[in-house]
This record gives structure tokens, sequence and C-alpha cells, in this order.
């Protein structure tokens, strides 16, 4: 979404291709034709690094989501080194932060030069703080939150009853949340130039969270909110993320999942949207996916099961996803274990009704092996090619 806003004005050095070490930074800098700015996605744990060689002239941290705990371990620790590099930054830089998330806006707390965003639409908040919400327990005094609207996992309206911690006062802000099924979402996007009308060609409020920070970010050097807005408008799904594919008069909508704040997100999205009769989930356990795959015994899938006619799971630890959904309660008949992708997207679309849609939710690893199927079958172009 920022490289949409800013291509028009810079050239860029952008790792739009998603290598976010430094391995991918190096490449993108050494790839660049003449670039006016940098814009890098970086890695949690890279980050701190990158920016003592970097410098940025902004950094924008979105939130903390429990991840790949067995290669980064618990948010403290990546929220702690965060701090650490936050403190060592210089007063011309700009940090942009997720006021909805406890632990990263206190981040904020010591840089002056700061910018915060967030959501204020309590139409959107969850009936209650989901199971898998990470950051509950104030960063101050460690009683827990009391939650006047939670939106995404644990990000929202959050207030310590103890000692009086809350959400800070946000800069930027999405009001009049408007989804639209499985096709967009709309909102009004707030900053202090003015409100202006977005509407987001993806669905979710995540991506209502996506949008505010290439808002916030792009704001920072200088782009104007009628251009934010506009850029916005135009940004598409990357590949996984609520990406449509056409495959023989059917549709594939791929939906990645790789914590359980975001497969929660991934399936209330799809709820919203009518849900779908037939779906197939695969669950990789390779490095980039992180060995534990314990996370999937917190995900919310009943509500998912409970309108589903057929579910094939699929990867290598199809079986483990399988017995996952069979303690939520899903009749056995109605699964099906089919490891190989290749064979669970043929699974999914032979169980898929001419003109109906297939929701494909894999994690990392067995994303990119389902890439490599829709290219080599030509239903889509490689997604590396797409970013070139």
């Amino acid at each position: 979404m920022a490289a949409v806003i800013l291509a028009p004005r810079f050239r860029l050095a952008h790792n739009a291709a998603g290598a976010n070490l430094a391995s991918g930074v190096a490449s993108a800098l050494v790839a660049a034709r003449d670039p006016q700015l940098g814009l890098f996605e970086v890695d949690e744990a890279a980050l701190p690094e990158l920016a003592a060689a970097i410098r940025p002239r902004v950094i924008c941290l979105g939130n903390l989501f429990r991840d790949q705990l067995d290669r980064y371990g618990e948010l403290e620790l990546i929220a702690e080194r965060w701090r650490d590099m936050v403190a060592a930054l210089t007063e011309e830089t700009l940090l942009v932060v997720n006021a909805d998330d406890p632990l990263v806006a206190d981040l904020a707390r010591s840089h002056e030069n700061a910018t915060l965003f967030g959501v204020d639409d309590p139409a959107q908040r969850g009936a209650a703080l989901q199971h898998a919400a990470d950051s509950k327990y104030c960063v101050r005094c460690g009683a827990p939150y009391e939650y006047a609207a939670a939106y995404v996992g644990h990000l929202g309206d959050y207030r310590c009853p103890a000692c009086g911690h809350a959400r800070p006062t946000m800069d930027v802000v999405a009001r009049s949340i408007e989804p639209q099924g499985l096709e967009a979402i709309s909102f009004d996007l707030t900053m202090p130039e003015g409100t202006r009308r977005v509407r987001l060609e993806v669905p979710g409020v995540y991506n209502v969270y996506n949008a505010l920070a290439a808002a916030a970010l792009t704001r920072g050097v200088g782009i104007p909110s009628d251009a934010i807005a506009a850029g916005l408008s135009r940004a598409a799904a990357a590949f996984g993320r609520f990406e449509r594919v056409p495959i023989d008069g059917k549709t594939l909508i791929v939906l990645l999942v790789k914590n359980p704040a975001g497969a929660n997100e991934t399936v209330r999205t799809l709820l919203h949207g009518g849900g779908a009769p037939v779906a197939v989930l695969a669950l990789n356990d390779g490095i980039a996916d992180g060995r534990d795959v314990s996370w999937i015994w917190d995900v919310d899938y009943e509500p998912l099961a409970a309108g589903l006619e057929r579910l094939v799971v699929s990867g290598d630890r199809a079986a483990e996803l399988a017995l996952r959904f069979l303690y939520g309660g899903m009749d056995e008949e109605r699964i099906e274990i089919v490891p190989d992708i290749a064979d669970a997207l043929d699974r999914g679309l032979e169980l898929t009704q001419p003109g109906g849609e297939l929701a494909f939710l894999p994690t990392y690893t067995a994303m990119l092996g389902l890439q490599r199927v829709i290219a080599e079958r030509g239903y889509a172009r490689p997604y590396w090619e797409r970013v070139a």
C-alpha cells in the first residue's frame, strides 16, 4: 500500500517480493535504478540491526502478534529489542506506531517525534477479547486491561483499571468502517489535514490497519492526504492475501494464515463475506513457518467448520489439522486428508460447484507451494514476475 502511494512521486528501492531480512534489503538496494527513496518491509527480529545500518527517515511499527515462538520467543522479547532500537534513534527519525497495540504504542512514549494510528469504530468491536489475544496485561503494572473495543486480536481501545495506562491519542484514525463482503472494505481516513473516504480493494479490518500504517508512514514523508487516499484505493491484494485466481469457471481465493490472530481474522472475514461451502487448509512446519504448530489449537476454527460442507486438509501436518477440526466438533465424514498441495487443490476444485469459490488457507511455505502449482498450470503468472 505504501509503495502504491509513493511510486508516482519517487523512484523506489523496494523489496516488493517480500525478502525482508538483511539480504533481501541489500538485494533491493543493488537492483534499484537511481532510487530517490528506500521502502523496506523488514522482519521483526532483523529490524534493530537494519535500523542501525540504514538510519531511516521513518520507522513504522505495525503490531506484535505471537508468531513462530520457536524462532523469536515471546512478544515481550521482541518489544524489548524494539525499545532499545527506539532509544537509539535520533530526533530526526519519525516513529509511526499502532496506538491500538499496547506493547507497540508504549514504544512511542520515549520518542517525541511520533505519529500514532488506530481504529475508532465501536460498530466493529468484537463481542469479547479473543482467546488468542496476546497483550492482555498492562505494560506498566501487569494488571489485566479492560477493553472498550477489541478489533483484531488484542488491538483496540484498552485501559488499565489499576494504574490508568490507556490507549494514547491518535493522529491517523479509521472511522465509519463498512465491510463489503470479500470484495472490499471502506472507511473514513481522518488525519490532521482532514477526512477522506477510502475504499480498499481487499477485505478485512486488519487491512484497514495496514492502510492506516501506510497512510501515517507516507504522510511522514510529505505525501498530501488526497494522494494518500487515492493510492490506498488503487492498492491490490498481494499473492496469498485474499488474491483471487480464476480456474476453469471457478474462483480460487488464497488467504495466508500463520498465527492465531491472523487466522481468526481470516475466518471472520470469510464469514462476513458469506462463507464458503468448501475449503482447503494447508499446514506446514518448515523453518519459515515455525516448527511448532501448537498455535492451531488457539484458532477459533469452529465458526468456519459449522458452515463447511467439506474440508480438505493438506500439508506436512495435515493429520494434526484434521485432528484439530475433529476436536472442534466437525464430523469426520466431512474431512479429507490430502497431504500433497497440488492434489489438495484438485480435490478442492472438484468439490466446488461451477461458478463457485474455493477458499484455500495455507501457511507460508504451503502458500509458496500453491503458487508454484498455479504458475506451472498457467492459472496465473509467477508472483515474483508480477512484482519485479
